[in-house]
């Protein structure tokens, strides 16, 4: 029996665009409960949890689609063009949230994160009081920019930076070569 092997490229399409849309769904689910949960480390982290494992259950069927052995390489391109696929769809999702379906949004947001900055920087230690108001405003400013849409793009495109780092850990976790070509 003889396996067809599919490229990283057209097997990761179709995953790349359902963990994207289950990022979208996630994402606008919590903006309809609470807006605020966007802002939350938690939510990050339990969003950032549920694509790992659809990354890997889409990963480990894509190798066996390839006969139970996949390379490196070719597990890395397949997470690299998965993760950059669903990329688009969230960033796609996110503009329309934020610039057309609710363009109150991005304040709410960048206000939240930036009373989180504070807070944050209070359990650290650091008193917010003992800023001086440029280097407040500039706290107000960096939270805002990242819910802009060059924000949102520039997060994107620094993000396939962190993409490319994702898809060499999912490599070297999805990877399985035949044995019996040893000799």
């Amino acid at each position: 029996m003889e396996v067809q092997t599919q490229s990283p490229f057209s097997a990761a399409l179709k995953p790349g665009i359902t963990i994207g849309l289950v990022s979208l769904i996630l994402t606008y689910l919590a903006y309809f409960i609470d807006s605020s949960l966007l802002t939350k480390w938690w939510f990050g982290l339990i969003a950032l949890a549920i694509f790992f494992i659809l990354i890997i259950y889409f990963g480990k069927q894509y190798r066996v689609e390839q006969g139970g052995f996949i390379s490196f390489g070719s597990a890395f391109n397949f997470s690299f063009i998965a993760i950059v696929i669903s990329g688009l769809i969230s960033l796609v999702g996110q503009i329309l949230l934020y610039h057309v379906i609710d363009p109150a949004l991005p304040e709410v947001l960048a206000d939240l994160a930036f009373e989180t900055s504070l807070s944050a920087m209070e359990s650290f230690g650091a008193n917010p009081d003992s800023l001086t108001p440029e280097q407040l405003q500039d706290i107000r400013d960096r939270s805002a920019s990242g819910f802009t849409l060059t924000g949102q793009l520039q997060g994107f495109l620094f993000g396939l930076i962190f993409y490319a780092i994702i898809a060499l850990i999912l490599g070297a976790i999805l990877k399985k070569r035949d044995k019996s070509l040893d000799y």
